[in-house]
This record gives C-alpha cells, sequence and structure tokens, in this order.
C-alpha cells in the first residue's frame, strides 16, 4: 500500500525530514516490542485543519508510557504542540498521526531500562480503513479463535506495540477467512474487541459495550460515542456481553480512531439485523461526522485547531 505522508516527522522537539527518521536494527523495540504509540485523526473544518481529542490521546499515550516505566522526557504541551507542528508541516486538510514512543539502541536483554527512549510524530493521508463503503455498507466480520489478552499477562489499558502481535493474528485469521476483521473474546469467553477497534452492540434501541473488565482498550472514539449517545437519549451501558449477544443484537459497529464508526453487517456470515446499517449507527455516525468536521459547534472543546491564527 501506497501512501501519501507528510515530508517532516518531528523526533525528539525537531522536524526532521521522513527519510531520516530511522533507528537500529538492535534497538530494543526490534526485539522486545517496547514500544507505546497513538492514532489521531485531524479533520478538515471550516477553521482550517483540527485535530480530534488530541490532549486526550496525548494523555493516553503518556499513561502507556508510565505502564512501562518509559520517561518520554516530554510534557502533555510538547507533545500538543509537535503534532501540531507535523499538520502544519504537512501542508495536509485532513489525516492521520502517529505519535510513537520506543527504546533504542543501548543495552541488549529483556531488561529495558537502559535503553534511550525516542518519541517520534508522524503523519500520513489515511481513508476509510476498512475500505471505500465501509462506513454506507458495513463489513463483515468473524469471532476470532484468538482470544484477547489475559489479566496480568500484557497491561490492555496501555497501547503498546507489544499488544499488537496479538491483532495481527486476530486481523491475519479474519482477512484469510474472508472477512474484513476479527473479533475477539476475553480470557472468559465474553466479547472483547476487534483487533483495532472497540465495539457496540445495539439492542431494543439500548447501546451496549464491554467494559474494561473485558480486556478493551479505552478507545477515545468509544469515549466520544458513549458522550453523543448521552446527548442524543440513547440509553447505553458497559457490560460483559456473551458471544451469542452479537448475532441477536439488532445493530453492532466498530469504533476507533482508525475505523471511525463502521457498521459490522455480519459475524460469522449470520446478518446483524437486516443486514445493513440500522438506524442507531446512522445517527451517531451523523452526530460524529458533523463534529470533527467542524458542522456542529465545539461544545466539548474536542477539536484543536492547527492554524496559529485559529487557535486564538
Amino acid at each position: 500500500m501506497s501512501l501519501n505522508v507528510a515530508a517532516k516527522i518531528w523526533m525528539n522537539g525537531r522536524l526532521i525530514p521522513w527519510q531520516e527518521a530511522q533507528i537500529h536494527v538492535l534497538s530494543h523495540v526490534v526485539s522486545y516490542g517496547s514500544g507505546v504509540f497513538e492514532g489521531v485523526r485531524f479533520y478538515d473544518t471550516p477553521r482550517g485543519p483540527a485535530i480530534f481529542r488530541l490532549e486526550d490521546h496525548m494523555q493516553r499515550l503518556i499513561h502507556s508510557a508510565r505502564v512501562y516505566r518509559m520517561d518520554l522526557g516530554h510534557s502533555l504541551e510538547t507533545l500538543v504542540e509537535g503534532c501540531r507542528q507535523v499538520v502544519r508541516a504537512s501542508g495536509m486538510a485532513a489525516g492521520y498521526l502517529r505519535p510513537i514512543a520506543l527504546r533504542g539502541f543501548g543495552a541488549m536483554g529483556v531488561n529495558p531500562l537502559d535503553n534511550p527512549v525516542d518519541t517520534y510524530i508522524a503523519a500520513w493521508d489515511w481513508g476509510k480503513y476498512l475500505g471505500g463503503e465501509s462506513h454506507e455498507k458495513g463489513v463483515d466480520v468473524c469471532v476470532s479463535s484468538w482470544a484477547r489478552l489475559a489479566p496480568n499477562t500484557l497491561p490492555a489499558m496501555a497501547k503498546a506495540s507489544a499488544n499488537y502481535m496479538n491483532s495481527q493474528l486476530i486481523k491475519m485469521e479474519a482477512i484469510s477467512n474472508g472477512f474484513a476483521e476479527g473479533i475477539a473474546l476475553d480470557h472468559n469467553g465474553c466479547v472483547s474487541e476487534g483487533s483495532g477497534e472497540n465495539i457496540f452492540l445495539v439492542r431494543h434501541g439500548r447501546l451496549i459495550t464491554p467494559g474494561m473488565g473485558n480486556s478493551v482498550l479505552p478507545g477515545i472514539t468509544r469515549d466520544t460515542v458513549l458522550t453523543l449517545a448521552s446527548e442524543l437519549n440513547i440509553p447505553a451501558r458497559e457490560e460483559a456481553i456473551p458471544r451469542e449477544a452479537l448475532y441477536l443484537a439488532d445493530e453492532v459497529f466498530f469504533s476507533g480512531t482508525a475505523v471511525e464508526i463502521t457498521p459490522i453487517r455480519s459475524v460469522d456470515r449470520i446478518p446483524i439485523g437486516s443486514g445493513q446499517r440500522g438506524p442507531v449507527t446512522t445517527r451517531l455516525q451523523q452526530q460524529f461526522f458533523d463534529y470533527v468536521r467542524g458542522k456542529t459547534p465545539d461544545r466539548h472543546g474536542w477539536l484543536a485547531p492547527v492554524s496559529e491564527l485559529a487557535a486564538v
């Protein structure tokens, strides 16, 4: 896949050319997966490019690093400004940001504490994550044979690079079997999340999503959906969801920065509801995209304008 990338990458406080953002093959992250990262979208709005929930994403990056005893050496304010600098330098109206902190080359061995921590922020143009018509027509998914991480193995609440080896197994299995995505169960056999997305079910007009105890990442888009649902008077709750509830739901959809809000039209080749995007998903999608594109007032302060003039 060819990416339309931004020419500059932020590295430890300065902008460098894309091709110079390189690491040594013996960097700790290569052998041991010692990195944490974020995915952040910026949208084309009437005030110019605006980054969605920027501070929330950067705070989660800091929290993920804290779990792994990684000292980023950068404040929240510095990381926020770094993202703005990358978008400004890119000249893109809309796109995707990848802040990532990783342990570089130093000592070898599992102990990471003697390795330097480097932080990068890159940007590229990324369209609909699960395909061109996925937002409107939905996607076909399967329940994966791979389970999500059990408690006291790897921390699901940290967005860590190593966790996504599990995600890769889920994703590859799904694609190999003709599906767009896989849904993982947790260690108790309840619904957890997709390979890189949170999941919501709609049943009798009520919104249901797995809770933190089901090995899910505390998604920022997930939190956005819950907030918008409250504003639309859609009842919502977190609870453990058995696998069969997927087949009996009226609607099911993914949420996440990359996937945004994407309907699921079938699970294990069983149609969900009418087999097409449902009314609750449609309402939430419309509210979400109107918000991120600046068509409705930014009542939560979720949009961070990139232009210095727009931010005044």
